[in-house]
């Protein structure tokens, strides 16, 4: 078991990528913390994985919300060794059309909220003494720019940046800090993203879910499964000589 006896907390863990990770790491050996807004969906998660999983209410939008969540973990479980930042939102609109108010929200869930929970956890990994390791969820979206997609871009295009800026401060402490970059993966989310395009592209539903998943070049989308082993790399020692990077796993939708 390459987790055994770590504990991990994931944000947004309550479904999707998060719970696959979840699930992944409990099979690892790991016990895990689903911090979630949705408690309810959170428990129910946590209890059909099993007893190594907790979950618990988190606005990740709440900074002090944010430390006494961590510092809760910290204490009930005697540190923290793998922080996932998998929290996230989408919005879309072009450029003439975007609103403070998404802004505002894209930037505090996706880019404000990993930037505090890796200040967090990372003081407790460093109070700890034993290193650690932390995974920012990024996006192809983060890569490139998209015409309807600015805010979400620009959001995940920041978050790889923070990637490298806090490896390069962290790793004097033992503390490896990388990235993952998915493509598009299938989900209830989806329908959001669907109704979404069909509303600023005129098309009906279904259409653009359709066509992007032909547009991949391994033909399909993406699921929590085909990123939930590069979690678990990256969560190991197997990657203790990795840092800074980001790893796309897109079906080959972004070559670098």
């Amino acid at each position: 078991m390459r987790l055994k006896d770590k504990i991990a907390l994931i944000t947004g863990g309550a479904r999707g990528i998060g719970f696959g990770f979840a699930e992944a790491f409990v099979k690892e050996g790991a016990k895990v913390v689903i911090a979630d807004i949705d408690i309810e969906r959170a428990t129910r998660a946590a209890a059909s994985i099993g007893p190594a999983v907790k979950a618990v209410k988190l606005d990740v939008t709440d900074l002090a919300a944010i430390d006494a969540v961590v510092r809760a973990v910290d204490e009930e479980f005697g540190g923290i060794d793998i922080l996932v930042n998998n929290a996230a939102i989408f919005d879309m609109a072009p450029i003439n059309e975007i609103s403070e108010a998404s802004y505002d929200r894209v930037f505090a869930i996706n880019l404000k909220a990993p930037l505090f929970m890796m200040k967090a956890v990372s003081n407790v990994m460093i109070a700890r003494g034993r290193g650690g390791k932390i995974i920012n969820m990024a996006s192809q979206a983060g890569r490139r720019g998209e015409a309807l997609v600015t805010l979400y871009c620009a959001s995940k295009a920041a978050i790889i940046s923070a990637t490298q800026s806090a490896a390069l401060a962290l790793v004097k402490h033992g503390i490896n800090v990388n990235a993952i970059a998915p493509g598009v993966v299938d989900g209830e989310h989806w329908d959001v993203v669907d109704a979404q395009f069909a509303k600023w592209e005129g098309l009906k539903p279904g259409e653009k879910k359709a066509a992007v998943a032909k547009s991949v070049p391994i033909g399909r989308f993406a699921t929590p499964d085909d990123i939930k082993g590069l979690a678990v790399f990256l969560a190991s020692a197997d990657s203790d000589y990795i840092l800074a990077q980001t790893y796309n796993v897109d079906g080959g939708n972004w070559m670098s």
